[in-house]
């Protein structure tokens, strides 16, 4: 007679070791707001694996928001490591996330290192820009 193994809910893409309905997928699928920069910052690298580009637009701050997103050439995602998360000491509507993605596209891998900022506006958080380097 053959156990069953049991079932359990899919890592999320975010790399924060959680399932997805309880991490990315509550802001993704059931438009729960994210409580903070970092778990909005998790939710959009989610979002990007995920090819959600409403998503990203709609968590996109409107005065840097593009017209549209556009996520070609495909890229096969790989890990998200979250370095720093800082909220602003002097403004707890502004912080700051530093992270690394590791990303495959047309066969090559590649690395993009990134300092995020966001802002809050009526409880929301939201992608306002970005310092960083692809290589």
């Amino acid at each position: 007679m053959k156990t069953k193994k049991p079932t359990t809910a899919p890592d999320c893409p975010c790399g924060s070791g959680h399932g997805y309905a309880a991490c990315c997928g509550r802001h993704l699928d059931a438009g729960v707001p994210a409580p903070t920069a970092e778990a909005l910052m998790r939710s959009r690298y989610s979002a990007y694996v995920a090819g959600r580009e409403d998503y990203l637009l709609s968590t996109w701050h409107a005065s840097t928001r593009p017209m549209r997103v556009e996520l070609e050439p495909p890229a096969k995602w790989l890990e998200l490591r979250v370095l720093r998360h800082v909220p602003d000491p002097a403004d707890a509507d502004r912080a700051v996330v530093e992270f690394v993605a590791r990303f495959r596209a047309e066969g090559r891998g590649h690395r993009l290192h990134e300092t995020s900022r966001f802002v809050r506006e009526a409880g929301r958080w939201f992608y306002l820009d970005a310092k960083g380097d692809a290589r």
